[in-house]
Formats: C-alpha cells, structure tokens, sequence
C-alpha cells in the first residue's frame, strides 16, 4: 500500500483551523499525506475589500495557513453563500475528491449555524460518494477512484446545532500537542479578525478557537485540547465499518463509549 491520504474540507478560509487541523496535522505526523481545501473564496468575509480584492487576500492566507499546518493547498471553487447543492459544483468538488484520492474526508457538521457549512458537508459527502461512478462526470474531468474511504465530521461552530442544542462527539482527538501549530494557522487570516469583530462581535478570534478547543477537551474528561468527530455510515463508502483515524492515531484518538450506545436506541 501507498501513503495515506486525509483531506480536510471546509466551506471558508479558516474553518479548517478552527475545528479540523489538530487531527490534521496528527495525522500528518502519523505518516499520512494531508490536503486543505476550502469550497468558497471568502470573498464576503469582509467590510472595507472589493470581492476580488478579498478573494485574493484570503486565498494568500489560505496559503499561508495551509503551509503552516504541512498540507497542500487546493484552491476554491465557488464563492461565499454560493455553496449551493446542486450538481454544477457537485462536479467540482468531486473533480478534487478524485484528484487527491483520499482515504479519509475531514468536514463538516450536517448540522451548523449556516448554510455554507451545512452545504460544504453536503457536497463534501455526495462527491465522495461519487467517487468511482464512471457515468458522473468531474469538472474538470478526472478518472474515477476505486478505494475506501471514511468520513468524520467535526464539531459544529459553537458546539451546537442550530435549535441551540449541544452536539456530543462520538470521537475525541486530543490536539494539545498541536495547539501552538493550529493556533499559528489560524493567526495567518488576519482579515478575518476585524471582520468577525464587526459581524458576529468576535473580538477575540484566536482565543474563541483556543476556549472551543479546551471546551470539547473537557467533554472528553481526559484532554486538556481537543477535536470532536462523528464518523459517517460507512454504506457506500467502504465494505464494513472502519476508522482509520483512530488506528492512526492511537491513545491520542478516544472514542466515546456513550455515544457508540447511544446509536444502538
């Protein structure tokens, strides 16, 4: 066998770091070949640039963040509140599922306070599903991929779904090791702090991160930092359940008794 891949897949620049790059760059470490692609530019995540102006901005810092947590950059595909779920976009999103042929899907919630995520998660999951149908054609075209995969999706923004209840993670990451790292990528979308200071009265863009990720630590009852994930069905997916995430990463991966019973009824 090849090199494992992971790919993270979020709807704007800086999604990832806020709530996947810790498993990221565990799994980088543990020998995984990993990849960062955002689906919307982050063009409207901005109060003083033009839409190219913040497109471009927030692509660099993309970039910038992207090589700071050791992955390669994928550039986007649409723009913000255009991640739509329909098929044009569905092509391309799965054109970059093919191209990087990965193993395991980082992304997110079904379940999150806006649409964009709800749809990037959405499209992040037909698209792997789509990934060895011959008759369903990428934009730009790309042979199909014939392997397994696993899809874990990550906690939503706030810990809550959008009626204000709090989501449980069936598997805990313990990132305290890698916190410097993910806060180091996220300081990258400097555009982003004045922006979500003025539309969502975030004044402090890295410590909501940071108290997010001591938050789900403490639901974990043993991590000091850490990232939630809930893995998908794996019906149509992979021939039975796997996880590859918790193989890879060992007493650094928990999995949360309660939530397996819980699926059970």
């Amino acid at each position: 066998m090849g090199t494992p891949v992971a790919m993270a897949i979020g709807a704007h620049p800086d999604d990832i770091e806020f709530s996947m790059a810790g498993t990221l760059v565990l799994l980088k470490r543990a020998g995984f070949e990993t990849h960062y692609f955002n689906i919307a530019s982050g063009n409207c995540g901005t109060s003083s640039l033009s839409a190219s102006r913040a497109r471009k901005r927030r692509a660099d810092e993309a970039r910038s963040a992207a090589a700071v947590l050791g992955a390669q950059f994928h550039p986007s595909v649409t723009d913000d509140l255009e991640i739509i779920y329909e098929v044009a976009l569905l092509r391309r999103v799965a054109a970059v599922i093919r191209e990087v042929k990965a193993s395991v899907i980082l992304t997110h919630s079904p379940q999150d306070y806006m649409e964009d995520h709800t749809n990037a998660c959405r499209l992040a999951v037909s698209a792997t599903f789509a990934r060895g149908m011959r008759n369903f054609e990428a934009t730009p075209r790309r042979r199909v991929v014939d392997q397994e995969v696993a899809i874990y999706h990550c906690m939503p923004h706030g810990l809550r779904d959008p009626l204000r209840r709090r989501v449980v993670p069936g598997q805990f990451v313990n990132t305290t090791a890698v916190q410097t790292t993910k806060l180091d990528a996220l300081a990258q979308h400097q555009s982003q702090q004045e922006w979500l200071a003025t539309s969502q009265v975030l004044n402090s863009y890295l410590q909501t991160m940071d108290k997010l990720s001591r938050e789900v630590g403490r639901m974990s009852g043993r991590f000091k930092h850490a990232e939630g994930w809930r893995r998908h069905l794996h019906l149509g997916f992979a021939s039975s359940e796997i996880d590859p995430v918790g193989e890879a990463l060992g007493k650094n991966c928990w999995t949360n008794a309660a939530y397996e019973r819980g699926l059970m009824g």
